[in-house]
């Protein structure tokens, strides 16, 4: 139970970064839409780029992250040794990527469609690898379960962020003429978004001056490097696969759906998701908790029984996140501009793929626990081709729903097959029928709030109100065992 608490507490503090960080984000969303047109395109620009460096930072860590919390944690490790290893190899790696990069950086911009701007991709390009390094070195507060400071860096690039975006959207159009801003360019607000990401990205760097202090590549422990990669290659294949579950639809669009108006569509398109992406945001915040503490102690009878329960309460409350957000679509709606709403019907299948996504993580531990990642790999390029397809045969037909579809389809199948394959060789005694009956009824009670046709908005959102309360009152009467426990602790406070 104790453990239990230290996961509670510390998801929490990792939520208030990942969560309450990217509520903030979402300011720049209507600020993005209501001063870039969805019929100019430019939102489908920062979609496509942000899909391709999304791609690159899982390339860039190629696995290290949770190869990290795996060594650390092994009787007898050196920690120091384990981190010191871990961060050089993704270092080696991003500074090669970068000089390779801006050496061929128009070739490398025209090929994706971006001659005209190549600084689009030349910063991100910095940006990823930045974010590549970053990752080790949140991972050793992770590892070492300082949350605080993890939250307090996290919510340091989104209030830089949003504050920069804040000025360049909102302040600088108005005092244009002044001289100092003779840097200013209104056309190109697409850009600034990338500008921004970078100043900010390498700003946060600064914070991590106490863990890099005193840190030399010397340190890197040759015998230790090869168990590592050998354990994170299949890591690494099943984050490339992994990602592109999430990103291959909005890489693959613009040569599905060619021309302006394959950019019209991907920006709707993204513009929308971002409402979907508070389901992301929870099973990050789940992640960021759950992984270092099932390798602290995951192999036990008991920590089976633990991942079961924890299984559940995840699906319980993301469940509850979905029906928020589809009961009051119409206020979520206001987050974009109104040429964007076309896209808000691709929300709820994109929130549901996201569940998958979570559960497939939760799934994922009985093959890193036992050392058998590739079958991450293998079962994650199943999904991903299974997703791919879906795009590759119904964009051209249907646009972007066919990438929603594609993704819950893609993430359907690889919870499939986890769970079956997973339980031949790592049993977990997940309540599959209570976890079903739950979903039933989240699905039923979206069904209901789509078919029952009100016009008015008032007495729609009072019906949506409804239908969650009795969702609410289906999970606690349900959990009522639990609901009496906690409640009898509070009493004899």
């Amino acid at each position: 139970m104790a453990s239990l608490k230290k996961l509670l507490s510390d998801s929490v503090i990792y939520g208030l970064s990942s969560i309450v960080g990217r509520f903030l984000n979402y300011l720049l969303v209507p600020v993005y839409t209501y001063h870039i047109a969805a019929a100019s395109g430019g939102y489908g620009v920062v979609t496509n780029i942000y899909a391709y460096t999304a791609l690159l930072l899982v390339l860039l860590t190629f696995g290290m992250e949770t190869t990290y919390f795996y060594f650390a944690n092994r009787q007898g490790a050196d920690a120091r040794s384990v981190f010191s290893t871990a961060l050089t190899a993704v270092g080696a790696a991003s500074g090669l990527f970068v000089v390779v990069v801006l050496a061929l950086l128009q070739p490398i911009a025209a090929a994706l469609g971006y001659g005209a701007h190549p600084w689009y991709v030349g910063s991100m390009a910095v940006v990823v690898a930045i974010d590549a390094v970053q990752a080790i070195l949140f991972a050793r507060l992770r590892q070492e379960q300082r949350a605080w400071k993890f939250a307090a860096l996290k919510l340091g690039f989104i209030v830089m962020n949003i504050g920069l975006n804040l000025f360049v959207f909102l302040v600088a159009p108005s005092i244009a003429d002044r001289p100092w801003m003779h840097w200013y360019n209104e056309a190109d607000n697409v850009g600034y978004i990338f500008y921004i990401n970078l100043l900010c990205t390498a700003l946060v760097t600064l914070g991590f001056w106490r863990e890099l202090r005193g840190f030399r590549p010397a340190f890197v422990d040759l015998r230790l490097l090869k168990p590592m990669l050998k354990y994170a290659w299949p890591l690494l294949l099943f984050g490339v696969v992994g990602i592109l579950n999430q990103v291959a639809d909005k890489i693959l669009f613009p040569y599905l759906m060619p021309g302006e108006e394959g950019r019209v569509q991907l920006g709707i398109y993204g513009a929308c998701v971002k409402i979907a992406m508070i389901m992301a945001m929870i099973t990050q915040a789940f992640r960021y908790a759950y992984e270092p503490f099932v390798f602290a102690g995951g192999r036990d009878a008991k920590s089976k029984e633990t991942q079961a329960l924890v299984m559940k309460y995840f699906v319980l409350f993301t469940l509850l996140a979905f029906l928020v957000v589809v009961c009051y679509m119409d206020l979520f709606r206001h987050l974009i501009k109104s040429d964007y709403w076309e896209g808000l019907r691709a929300v709820p299948i994109v929130m549901m793929a996201e569940i998958l996504m979570g559960i497939y993580f939760n799934l994922s531990f009985w093959y890193k626990l036992t050392a058998q990642t590739w079958w991450g790999a293998v079962m994650s390029a199943v999904g991903c081709v299974v997703m791919v397809a879906v795009n590759v045969v119904f964009v051209p037909r249907i646009g972007y729903m066919a990438c929603a579809w594609g993704g819950l389809a893609g993430y359907g199948v690889c919870v499939l097959m986890s769970y079956c394959i997973g339980q031949r060789r790592y049993r977990v005694p997940y309540p599959v029928g209570t976890i079903g009956a739950y979903l039933a009824l989240a699905v039923a009670l979206y069904a209901a709030s789509t078919l029952v046709d009100i016009e008015d908005t008032l007495p729609r959102m009072a019906f949506n109100t409804l239908l969650l309360l009795v969702y609410v009152a289906a999970v606690l009467w349900g959990e009522r065992a639990l609901v009496q426990r906690l409640t009898n602790k509070i009493l004899h406070r």
